[in-house]
């Protein structure tokens, strides 16, 4: 039976190869070609967790370094002197120093797909410098970057380029509210315009809608999962989008506020629903998007707050250079740890799922705390000089 088998299949190949002669020049079908994996970037690599990075500037040498908060490694990013500011969007910091904004890509970043999150690291690299001065603002989805500067303006940068190491500016806006920043969502951007309005716009700048809530004075602004958030001299706006379909959602203030006690910064954890904004020297403002609810936090004068998110503290730091920990409903303090022993430039505190980090300017270190055990000092990173600005990206 072995041999019969055998018999046939040459007989079988015999006629395979009869049939390519009489073929004569028929060309072959093409290989199939190889799928792509989902998620897959083309030079970089996928991870399993967040690839957390901070991107650190030292205001004595005008060195950038990004340090990679999992492994520890610290990268030179070039440099950039007088830096009066530093903004992140997740994968890219801008850096405002002088007439220009340098660009550095950080090379840790996130996609967020809605059921699922794709993470991903990739080499650091400067990607050039876009004219405008600080301080400045910046915010992406997967299509444009709007960089906001301090003179009303806006640059509306190609995301797709920008990822490849290339900047294209794809339009100019010029009639942003001083203090604000311009938006991306849901395939336009919001622009909010001291006539205290927030305008739905192209990609490009131009118009589409305007928001039919309005916002006078706006300043301030923070992109969470259930929309954009505009701060205004009467409390906030939620922007939000359905089918193609733009509306707005007034938060007000649960009393008057003055202009001075006003939120005019908003911090929070990436992804989160709770933000925190100074208010003025007398505290802290907590506003839960999710229940439509401001907080008040009596602090006193701080340097630096944020916000860790539902169910978690409202992290503060005063002028005494102590790291606290507040409740973001009843504003109670939960915890306290002396932190920075001689503050000297604004410090910043970067929030993430389990840590927050802050820098210290005359120490040149960074510390990490973990917030869920009573400001735990986790890590403490010494990278030298007087790291005055940071920004955390890969999240």
């Amino acid at each position: 039976m072995i041999v019969n088998r055998r018999k046939k299949s040459v007989v079988i190949a015999g006629w395979s190869v009869a049939a390519m002669v009489l073929a004569g020049c028929a060309q072959a079908p093409p290989p199939p070609a190889e799928e792509v994996p989902h998620g897959y970037v083309e030079g970089a690599e996928e991870a399993a967790e967040a690839q957390s990075r901070l991107v650190v500037t030292d205001a004595d040498s005008g060195a950038v370094r990004v340090l990679d908060l999992i492994t520890g490694d610290v990268t030179e990013a070039g440099h950039a002197h007088g830096v009066e500011e530093i903004a992140g969007d997740g994968r890219f910091a801008y850096l405002a120093s002088g007439p220009e904004v340098r660009i550095v890509d950080s090379g840790s970043w996130m996609v967020d797909h809605g059921d699922h999150v794709h993470y991903y690291r990739a080499a650091v690299r400067e990607v050039g410098a876009i004219a405008g001065t600080g301080p400045v603002r910046a915010h992406s989805d997967p299509a444009v970057v709007a960089v906001s500067f301090a003179d009303g303006t806006a640059s509306l940068l190609d995301r797709a380029k920008l990822d490849a190491g290339t900047i294209t500016e794809t339009g100019k806006i010029r009639d942003v509210a001083r203090g604000a920043a311009v938006m991306p969502h849901d395939g336009h951007v919001l622009v909010p315009v001291e006539a205290g309005a927030v305008q739905v716009r192209s990609r490009d700048g131009g118009p589409v809608t305007t928001i039919d809530q309005p916002c006078p004075g706006p300043a301030g602004s923070a992109v969470t999962r259930r929309g954009v958030v505009f701060g205004c001299a009467d409390g906030a706006l939620l922007v939000s989008s359905k089918d193609g379909v733009f509306s707005g959602e007034k938060i007000p203030y649960p009393r008057p506020v003055s202009e001075h006690e006003r939120a005019r910064e908003f911090d929070h954890r990436p992804g989160s629903d709770t933000l925190a904004a100074k208010a003025g020297e007398n505290g802290v403002w907590s506003l839960d998007v999710a229940h439509r609810a401001w907080t008040f936090v009596p602090t006193g004068p701080v340097l630096a707050a944020n916000a860790v998110g539902a169910g978690g503290p409202v992290l503060a730091l005063t002028a005494d250079g102590a790291l606290h920990a507040f409740d973001s409903e009843t504003g109670q303090e939960t915890a306290v740890v002396p932190l920075l022993s001689n503050p000297g430039a604004a410090p910043a505190i970067e929030i993430d799922t389990s840590r927050a980090y802050v820098n210290d300017a005359t120490a040149g270190v960074v510390h990490e705390i973990d917030y869920n055990d009573n400001l735990r000092r986790a890590r403490t990173f010494e990278l030298g000089g007087r790291i005055a600005h940071m920004v955390e990206t890969g999240r």
